[in-house]
């Protein structure tokens, strides 16, 4: 991949990903502060961006977005590689969103 299709691709996700934001925030702010992991500040700025904002701001070099997940218990139940591996995949996908959900709970 070169230097500008790495740029091009971080330009796109971005993009959607600020689109994304901005919807899910104006549709439920709660759910989005949930989802998202964003500040309740932050929030509200998403919210406010003009069309040509969220373009001039997703043509940063810099990727927007970010992995939550820092923990290797999260990333083995989302993964389901766990040693002791449980087989109802909504059960460890519903673990993790509660683990997750309560980290972003004490961030906040």
């Amino acid at each position: 991949m070169t230097d500008e299709q790495l740029t091009s691709a971080i330009r796109d996700a971005n993009l959607t990903y600020l689109m994304l934001a901005q919807n899910l925030i104006r549709k439920d702010k709660a759910e989005a502060l949930f989802r998202l992991g964003v500040s309740d500040e932050s929030a509200d700025l998403i919210a406010t961006l003009s069309p040509s904002q969220i373009l001039k701001i997703a043509s940063s070099n810099m990727l927007l977005c970010r992995f939550r997940v820092d923990d290797d218990i999260v990333w083995n139940l989302l993964t389901n590689h766990t040693a002791s591996k449980v087989d109802n995949d909504a059960t460890t996908k519903l673990h993790a969103s509660i683990l997750m959900a309560g980290r972003f709970a004490e961030a906040m």
